[in-house]
């Protein structure tokens, strides 16, 4: 399983840029009628909504891609590429830092809504802390989000980071279509900053006040997105608080949905995209999506369905391509797999291709565990002895040479939290961030640390990960050498493990350790700052980034990721991003272990296809996927 980064925002870009635009007339349709696709992906589709700290994961991503559209999409290159036909964004002035949103006319939601400024700015009241006065509440046992108290949207907002810095409620145009964000300081990822919310506003409005709009028609889609700007404007937290919860519980899939031929799409579903889902089934694990019959604003398709069945194992992926159940399949292949393919499969093609996912293991520090200082009572030092012990007993380069280098011969380990390897970034953090040195198992290192802490008897650590293959290899070439040491591994149970990316956002207490990969969305100078940004407090205190379910906490780092949010010249955001480096090794909260080889393979009934290194991966180009002949599948029923 991946987990993608939440708040990846921008590439950067120079100062003086100013409008990236056009308008487009509408296109005529490029869909091969009756034409029908199967692709897979490692899990099953659960949330409409992936902009919240407990469903950003890079499924639910992936085929949101496919019903979403904005301003901008990133190439397999990676490049940004600018979408002409859906809007244009202009930045106004640098001082202060203004920058204008406009949605063309005529992109509309799923149910004909024209997609607006009341959609932008339920962006912007559900991305910052201006707007909200409440928090979550969290089922013990399984870690589920399954309330809230006041208002409370569940995205990470951080206070004085990103759209936070956007205090004042942006200006509407005339016309509805357009908003205009003014900073408060100067902030540089702010092209990639889209306001638009992630679920329609008249959508979410109708959810959580049904009695009020006993129809889904446009009077009543007038009438909620009023009445959202009004209480966004107005700050009517009272109005706010049922919105909130609809919009982070509301779009989840508890149950499969299907979506009956000729009925309009429900207001959970809405979308506004090349593609509506018209089915999810949760019992055999596909979602399946049709062709948007509104949509011309977006790059024309060629096939009028698209079904994404989850299948974990990349080998299983490959299989089902062989037996022409699927048609595309990508994931982290075996040297079994890179053997067979590079000797010819009948009928399969494939590139192997990076990604920008890198795998990492990560500590709980605030959860009352052996690495949280509260267990020493509050002594840090004994804490961060026991942490760096811990840190010495993984077995890096032996995990890469076993599990990557027969599939990626030019393989390194990664030595760098926030730089690609080989960049002149991650040669420069590896020579601070103690990285470098933490490469073979150091038992007699670690029981010194350990000695040195006072910690006698072996420590026992909670180790959690996915079921998925390469993780369980893991697991089982380190665990000898955590047992060398003194500690023990005690693997969580598999229902826990099969949930595992609830466990980690939502149940910090169940475990002290994790292991599993972040994926990049964007070329963002701040990306990182979401995973390492923190608040003094236990795990799950609010205002911490929101990938930082650990109880990391460092001020002075905080300072630095703040400081990098607001530059823009190129040598001093890696100077920046080189001393953030430092303080996290310092901290001794985490490790990375290597980026991962990418693998797509497809049948050649299919063409068009190819590797992403950003997520959505392999899917950033579902436009230029059309069939060979009349080679189609059909999907899951």
């Amino acid at each position: 399983m991946k987990h993608k980064r939440l708040l990846a925002t921008a590439a950067v870009v120079a100062a003086g840029a100013l409008v990236f635009s056009g308008c487009t007339p509408p296109r005529e349709s490029e869909i091969v009628k009756g034409s029908s696709i199967t692709v897979a992906d490692t899990d099953q589709y659960f949330a409409f909504n992936d902009g919240l700290a407990d469903t950003n994961s890079a499924w639910n991503a992936n085929i949101n891609y496919l019903t979403k559209s904005g301003w901008y999409y990133y190439d397999g290159t990676p490049e940004l590429q600018k979408r002409e036909g859906f809007g244009t964004y202009e930045k106004l002035s640098d001082d202060p830092l203004k920058v204008k949103w406009t949605v063309n006319e005529g992109v509309k939601w799923a149910d004909g809504a024209q997609v607006d400024a009341a959609d932008m700015l339920l962006g912007w009241a559900s991305g910052t802390t201006h707007r909200q006065d409440g928090e979550g509440t969290v089922d013990e046992e399984s870690g589920e989000l399954t309330g809230q108290t006041g208002t409370f949207w569940n995205t990470g907002a951080q206070e004085g980071y990103g759209f936070d810095l956007v205090s004042e409620v942006p200006e509407i145009s005339d016309d509805g279509r357009s908003v205009t964000l003014t900073y408060d300081s100067p902030y540089v990822d702010w092209e990639l900053a889209s306001p638009l919310a992630p679920v329609s506003a008249h959508g979410t409005v109708e959810l959580a006040y049904p009695d009020e709009y006993p129809e889904n028609n446009a009077d009543a889609a007038k009438k909620a997105k009023d009445a959202l700007i009004k209480a966004v404007q107005d700050n009517d937290l009272e109005f706010l608080a049922p919105v909130s919860q609809v919009f982070n519980q509301g779009y989840k899939f508890s149950k499969s949905v299907k979506v009956a031929e000729g009925d309009p799409q429900p207001l959970e579903l809405l979308g506004f995209g090349a593609y509506n889902i018209v089915e999810v089934n949760l019992d055999e694990g596909y979602t399946t999506l049709k062709a948007n019959p509104l949509d011309t604003w977006d790059e024309p398709t060629q096939f009028e369905t698209i079904t994404v069945r989850a299948i974990a194992d990349i080998a299983d992926q490959i299989t089902a391509i062989q037996n022409k159940e699927i048609q595309i399949a990508a994931g982290q292949p075996t040297s079994d797999i890179t053997s067979t393919l590079t000797a010819g499969v009948p009928g399969v093609e494939f590139a192997g291709a990076p990604q920008g996912t890198y795998e990492h293991i990560d500590l709980q520090v605030g959860n009352g565990g052996p690495f949280d200082p509260a267990t020493y009572g509050g002594d840090a030092e004994k804490a961060l002895k026991v942490r760096q012990a811990f840190l010495k007993t993984i077995p890096r380069q032996e995990i890469l040479d076993k599990l990557v280098i027969p599939n990626q011969p030019d393989a390194v380990l990664r030595n760098s939290q926030i730089f690609i390897p080989g960049t002149e970034g991650a040669k420069a953090a590896e020579e601070v961030n103690g990285y470098a040195e933490l490469t073979e198992p150091d038992i007699e290192g670690a029981k010194k640390l350990l000695a040195e802490a006072g910690v006698t008897g072996p420590v026992t650590v909670r180790f959690l990960s996915s079921l998925r293959q390469a993780r369980v290899d893991t697991y089982n070439l380190w665990e000898k050498y955590a047992t060398e040491a003194g500690f023990v591994l005690q693997q969580l149970p598999d229902d826990q493990r099969q949930t595992w990316s609830t466990v980690v956002f939502n149940n910090p207490t169940a475990y002290d350790a994790t292991l599993f990969a972040w994926v990049s969305e964007s070329l963002a100078v701040g990306e990182s700052a979401a995973n390492y940004q923190g608040v003094e407090g236990p795990s799950g205190t609010d205002g911490a980034g929101a990938n930082n379910p650990y109880g990391w906490y460092s001020q002075d780092l905080n300072d630095v990721f703040d400081k990098l949010s607001g530059e823009f010249d190129p040598a001093a955001q890696q100077d920046l991003q080189v001393e953030a480096e430092k303080l996290i090794g310092e901290q001794a909260w985490s490790v990375p272990l290597y980026q991962w080889p990418g693998i797509v393979v497809w049948s050649d009934a299919v063409e068009g296809v190819k590797p992403g290194f950003l997520s959505p991966n392999y899917f950033w180009n579902y436009w230029e996927w059309k069939p060979v002949g009349s080679s189609t599948a059909t999907p899951a029923s």
